[in-house]
Order: structure tokens, then C-alpha cells, then sequence
């Protein structure tokens, strides 16, 4: 390529905030019911019906407004967002625009060591469509059907700046916001089920430049590796159109996991498009600055708050620390941890080597796991008191992992018991030097192989349980001694 070019990333992250029932009527929000039977005349969109606010949702708004530090005005309202498409039975979205629950706001990333702001522009409450279930790719299904069980469940719009030059700083900046809203116990984020949603505005301009390029957006990104490689696509797309003499378009795309590239699906409609107004049905909302500081008071800990605490209380080096704070659940699992073991390094050597590994493998979540902080704490014990070998206990953390058995029930059906009885392994010892008396006198004439072959003919005879560092300790003495 030319000319140097420059990306710019802005992202609208919905979250699906966790409710009982819907935004505005008393149907189940929860996942994975039989289409179509989470659905009344009010989110199917009978005419005549009337929507009734859930409280519950202007709450967790507030929360994460708080969280991103972002503007609660005292006034906010809804307004309907009109468009047709066969997932939006009433023609219509509630939603906001002028006056969204949170104004402004930021969160800070870290990206090859530099931390970088991202400003937040707003959030706003609004309903969920329903779901299209596409019979084959979206862009070439001959027909789709509709479930509404998702038509009305409560949404958190978040829209950043476009703060983002590159796609691992809008992955960077996916993850931290999925850790913060976790943490603030807003949204489930599970992004498999489309609980947390992303769409990603993309442009690139020249280097130097100051007015932005033409933008893309591609909707419904629901992996921050979907995420990462659409964007890097669309902005190598976008390069090389513009270097080709080609005028990008405004347009919405679509992320073909299949074949790695955006594709284009229809033009994107500005804000006016959309033909705005305020809801006739829900009048405009106040909300109390009491509210407001009685929500703040009782806010969690967030991952800022929780990384810093890991790294002044318990000297864990800042990676540790961020890695363990990407979710509350994880951090629960290390706080239970080292509540009653103090060697907090060791502990999250363990968390981020072997059960970061088998849960990657499993595709599990640690709030899965069939195994309890204290049995990775009696693993360590034992590993401290040498009933068992580092080798052994990873072992045994893999079957834990597996079946869920204690840690003792393992070593004990498995004969896992590390041997450090010194009588034990001294008969053991004397065996193997008077068996290899070539072995021993090569020893003794100064060739360092010699020990080597010692230890591991003794680890061999003892099926790995012997205690290395007591073999070691004995096997010199032995071979020192005036018997030999």
C-alpha cells in the first residue's frame, strides 16, 4: 500500500440487563425457553396495549452509569425508534435519544503496556427486538422465522467515542467493559447467547488527517475474536478500495465467521431515518439524586478497585492482577483461595497456568467448575508437606478437575503418595547402588552422569513417588559414606 492509513473504531455494545421480566410487561427474561412462549399482547405488540416500566432496569442503568463514570441527569425519557423488520412486531423500538439515562463517562485500557482513556458518549435504556432464525447465511436464506421470546427484554445501548485505533485496543476495550459490567452485577455477558452484543463502527483516513472517513458498521459481534478479526478485515477492506480509486459507502455489514470477511447487507440509516418522538406512553422520568447515592453506596467492588487491592495487599504483579480481575467470579475463586493460603503468587501461578487450561479446553467458565477453592488449597498443602511431587499434583488438580473428587480420594485410589520415609527410600537407595557397581565406581572417578542415572533408576523403581529432594539429600550421603 501507498499511503499510510490510520483506523478509527467506534463501538455500541448492547447488553442484555439481568431482569426477571421484560422491559415493559411481566414476561420471563429468561434464556433458552421454546420459541414464542415468553410473549404476551404487550411485547408481541397488540395494538391497544400499554407498556409499564420496570424499575429494575432504570436501577441497573444507574449502576453501570456509575460504573463508567459517567452523568446521571435527573431527566431522562423514552422515545420510539421507528422502523420496520419482522423481528419488531409493534413497527417500533422504545428506546432513548435526546435524553438517554447516562451521559458521557470513560473507561481505561491497556494495550501493549500503554494505558489509553476511551470516552464513553452515552447509554441508553431501550427493548430488545425478537429473533430471526435464519434457515441457512442471513444473506442468502430463502425464508426466517421469528421467535419473540427476546421482543422486549431489557437493553443497555453503551456507545464510545471513536476513541479506538486499532482492533486489539476495541478488544481491550470489549473485555473491560464485559469485566465491569459483571462485576457491577448488570448483565450475565454471555456473549454465546447473545446476552452482550457488539457493533463496531469502522473508518480509516489518511495519516494526518483530521475529518474522519466514511464508516461502516458490522452489527451483532458476539466473541471478542469475532470482533478483533471483522475489524481488522473491514479496515484492510476499506484500504484497499480507497487505494483503488473506489468511494467507500455508509453501510451496515455483516461478520462471515465461515470465511473470515465482512459482507455488505443494506445501506445505514442515519438518526433521522428512524423518525424519533417522544413515547406517548411513558411519561418523561425523574430520577432523585437520593436514589442515585443510595445505588452508588451499595455499588461492588469494580475490577479497578479489586486490581489495585491484589496488587498493594498481596504483592501480585500487575499482569496477575488484571488477568484475575477480568471476572468475579474468578476473583471470588482467588480471594477463597488465600483466605487460607498466604502464598497468593503461587495461587494465581496455579489459577492462570493449569485451571486457566483445562477450562479453555472445556470451554467452561469457572463458576462451573465441580471443584471448590479449598481443594486447590489441599493440593498446594500437599505439595508443601511433600506428600506429593509438583508432577503428581498437577495429576491429580486434572482429575479433580474432571470428576470433582477431593484431592485425597484421588492420591489415595491412584497409590499417588509421594515416599519421603527416609528408612524407606535409604533400602531403596542402597538396592540400586549395589546393582550398578560400573555405575558407582564411575562416580566415584569423578563423572557427574553417574548421579543422574542413580536418581532416575531410584524414581523408576519407585513408580515416581519418591520424594526427590529427600533422594537427592540420602543418595549423597550414601554415595559419601566409607560402606560404598
Amino acid at each position: 500500500m501507498g499511503k499510510e492509513f490510520e483506523i478509527v473504531i467506534g463501538l455500541e455494545v448492547h447488553a442484555e440487563l439481568k431482569t426477571a421480566t421484560k422491559a415493559f410487561c411481566s414476561c420471563s427474561t429468561a434464556f433458552g425457553a421454546e420459541p414464542n412462549t415468553q410473549v404476551c399482547p404487550v411485547c408481541s405488540g397488540f395494538p391497544g396495549m400499554l407498556p409499564v416500566l420496570n424499575k429494575k432496569m432504570v436501577e441497573l442503568a444507574i449502576r453501570t452509569g456509575i460504573a463508567l463514570n459517567s452523568e446521571i441527569p435527573e431527566i431522562c425519557k423514552f422515545d420510539r425508534k421507528n422502523y420496520f423488520y419482522p423481528d419488531l412486531p409493534k413497527a417500533y423500538q422504545i428506546s432513548q435519544f435526546d435524553l438517554p439515562v447516562c451521559k458521557g463517562g470513560y473507561l481505561d485500557i491497556e494495550v501493549d503496556g500503554q494505558t489509553k482513556r476511551i470516552g464513553i458518549t452515552r447509554a441508553h435504556m431501550e427493548e430488545d427486538a425478537g429473533k430471526l432464525v435464519h434457515q441457512g447465511d442471513i444473506t442468502t436464506t430463502p425464508f426466517s422465522l421469528v421467535d419473540l421470546n427476546r421482543s422486549g427484554v431489557p437493553l443497555l445501548e453503551i456507545v464510545s467515542e471513536p476513541d479506538m485505533r486499532s482492533a486489539q485496543e476495541a478488544r481491550a476495550y470489549m473485555e473491560k467493559l464485559r469485566s465491569i459490567l459483571l462485576f457491577a452485577g448488570v448483565s450475565d455477558c454471555k456473549m454465546q447467547e447473545g446476552s452482550l452484543r457488539c457493533d463496531a463502527n469502522v473508518s480509516v483516513r489518511p495519516v494526518g488527517q483530521m475529518e474522519f472517513g466514511t464508516r461502516t458498521e458490522t452489527k451483532n459481534l458476539n466473541s471478542f475474536r469475532s470482533l478483533e478479526k471483522s475489524i481488522e478485515y473491514e479496515a484492510r477492506r476499506q484500504m484497499e478500495a480507497i487505494e483503488d480509486g473506489e468511494e467507500i459507502v455508509q453501510e451496515t455489514r455483516t461478520w462471515d465467521e465461515e470465511k473470515q470477511v465482512t459482507r455488505s447487507m443494506r445501506s445505514k440509516e442515519e438518526a433521522h431515518d428512524y423518525r424519533y418522538f417522544p413515547e406517548p406512553d411513558l411519561p418523561p422520568l425523574k430520577i432523585s439524586r437520593e436514589w442515585v447515592n443510595t445505588i452508588a453506596a451499595q455499588m461492588p467492588e469494580l475490577p479497578e478497585q479489586a486490581r489495585r487491592r491484589l496488587v498493594e495487599e498481596y504483592g501480585l504483579p500487575e499482569y496477575d492482577a488484571a488477568i484475575i480481575t477480568l471476572n468475579p467470579d474468578y476473583l471470588n475463586f482467588f480471594d477463597q483461595c488465600i483466605s487460607s493460603y498466604k502464598d497468593a503468587k503461587l495461587v494465581s501461578n496455579w489459577m492462570m497456568s493449569e485451571l486457566n487450561r483445562l477450562l479453555n479446553q472445556n470451554n467452561m467458565e469457572i463458576g462451573e467448575c465441580r471443584f471448590k477453592p479449598a481443594d486447590l488449597v489441599k493440593i498446594l498443602q500437599l505439595i508443601d508437606d511433600g506428600s506429593i511431587s509438583g508432577k503428581m499434583a498437577k495429576t491429580v488438580f486434572e482429575e479433580m478437575f474432571n470428576s470433582g473428587q477431593a484431592p485425597e480420594l484421588i492420591i489415595k485410589e491412584k497409590g499417588m503418595a509421594q515416599i519421603s520415609d527416609e528408612s524407606t527410600l535409604i533400602n531403596l537407595i542402597d538396592g540400586i547402588i549395589q546393582d550398578n557397581p560400573k555405575v558407582l565406581e564411575d562416580y566415584k572417578n569423578g563423572k557427574e552422569k553417574a548421579f543422574g542415572f542413580f536418581v532416575g533408576q531410584i524414581m523408576k523403581a519407585s513408580k515416581g513417588q519418591a520424594n526427590p529432594g529427600v533422594v537427592n539429600k540420602l543418595l549423597k550421603e550414601r554415595l559419601s559414606s566409607s560402606e560404598m
